[in-house]
C-alpha cells in the first residue's frame, strides 16, 4: 500500500480524512499553477498558468486538460461569482476582470484614487455581491509575471468593490504583500494572508483575521496563523470553518481555533487550492508544476 499523504497532528484532524485516499496528479506542465475556480454547471475547473500566460481547464468528467484562455494577461488568482461568471485577477492588466455568459470581459476594477493598481492577486465574492481582491506588487515586480512597472499605489492593499455603485474602495492598507483571502462560512470573518517575507527579511508569513462589518468595514481580530514552512499563499475554508491553506510543503489545515492540525504531503510548493464536485468534497491542489486532487470526507464553504 503507497504511503499515505495525509500527517495527523492533532487528534481532530482524524475524522478529516481518509486514510486509503490517494493524492492524484491530474495534469502537469505548468511553470506556476495558480487560482483554481471550480465550475458546478460544467463539472469543470479552471486555473492560471501564470508565467506561460495562460488559462487551463480541467474535465472533471473525463479527465481531458485544455488551454481555455492564451494569453490570459497573466491571469492568478480566479473564483466564480454567484451567477456562476468566472471572476480574474490579471496581473498583465493590472485589473480585475469577469468573463460573461457570452465571453466578453468587463473590467471590475483597474485603479484607485484615479492610479493603476498594482497587481490584482487573488479574489472572492461575497454573498451580496462585494468583490474583495488583494493587490501586492509581484506581477510588477518583474517581466515574469507580468509587466515590470513602477507601483502608483501607496501600498499593497485589500480591496472591496461595492456592488452597487462599482466603487473601488481600501479596506485594509497595512500589510506588506497582501495575498490569498477568503470569508468564514457566515461570512462574519475574512482571512487574509500575507507574505511579506518574500520582499522584508523577517517580513510576515501568517494570515490574519478580520470581522467584517457595515459596508465592509473590517475589525481587526490579528494573526489566524504564522506559516511552518514557507508561506501561505491561496486557501480554503470548508463547511465547519477550518482553514485549508497552501504552504511549501502541501496543504496545510487549521482548526477555527488556529491550531494546525494536520496537513496534506503534495511533492511540490503548493500555490492555491479549492474545494470543488457535486458534493464540493474534492480538494484540487495547485503544485508548483502540477493540479492535483485529493477526495475527502469533509465539504468545502458554499461559495456557489
Amino acid at each position: 500500500m503507497p504511503e499515505s499523504c495525509f500527517e495527523i497532528l492533532d487528534p481532530r484532524f482524524r475524522r478529516l480524512h481518509i486514510g486509503s485516499a490517494r493524492l492524484d496528479r491530474l495534469y502537469d506542465g505548468c511553470r506556476w499553477a495558480e487560482g483554481p475556480a471550480y465550475f458546478p454547471a460544467m463539472r469543470c475547473l479552471i486555473w492560471s498558468d501564470n508565467p506561460n500566460n495562460r488559462m487551463l481547464r480541467y474535465d472533471e468528467c473525463n479527465g481531458t486538460v485544455s488551454v481555455f484562455r492564451q494569453p490570459s494577461n497573466f491571469s492568478n488568482g480566479n473564483t466564480v461569482d454567484r451567477s456562476g461568471r468566472l471572476v480574474s485577477c490579471e496581473h498583465g492588466g493590472r485589473r480585475v476582470t469577469r468573463t460573461e455568459a457570452d465571453g466578453r470581459l468587463t473590467v471590475i476594477a483597474d485603479r484607485h484614487a484615479g492610479k493603476k493598481l498594482n497587481s490584482p492577486n487573488d479574489v472572492v465574492v461575497k454573498s451580496d455581491g462585494s468583490i474583495w481582491f488583494t493587490d501586492p506588487t509581484y506581477g510588477i515586480d518583474s517581466d515574469y509575471e507580468g509587466y515590470k512597472a513602477p507601483s502608483e499605489q501607496k501600498g499593497s492593499l485589500v480591496y472591496r468593490v461595492d456592488p452597487d455603485s462599482g466603487e473601488v474602495a481600501a479596506v485594509a492598507d497595512d500589510f506588506v504583500q497582501p495575498n490569498g483571502l477568503a470569508f468564514s462560512p457566515d461570512e462574519s470573518l475574512l482571512y487574509v494572508a500575507d507574505t511579506g517575507a518574500t520582499h522584508s527579511e523577517n517580513g510576515p508569513r501568517h494570515i490574519r483575521k478580520f470581522a467584517i462589518g457595515k459596508g465592509g468595514k473590517l475589525k481587526d481580530k490579528g494573526v489566524f496563523a504564522e506559516c511552518t514552512a514557507g508561506l501561505f499563499d491561496g486557501f480554503r475554508l470548508d463547511a465547519e470553518g477550518r482553514v485549508w491553506t497552501s504552504a511549501a510543503d502541501g496543504v496545510h489545515c487549521y482548526d477555527p481555533d488556529g491550531t494546525l492540525i494536520g496537513k496534506i504531503k503534495v511533492p511540490e510548493v503548493v500555490a492555491n487550492l479549492c474545494f470543488g464536485g457535486p458534493a464540493r468534497n474534492m480538494l484540487y491542489i495547485c503544485g508548483t508544476t502540477s493540479l492535483y486532487a485529493v477526495r475527502m470526507p469533509v465539504n468545502g464553504a458554499k461559495t456557489f
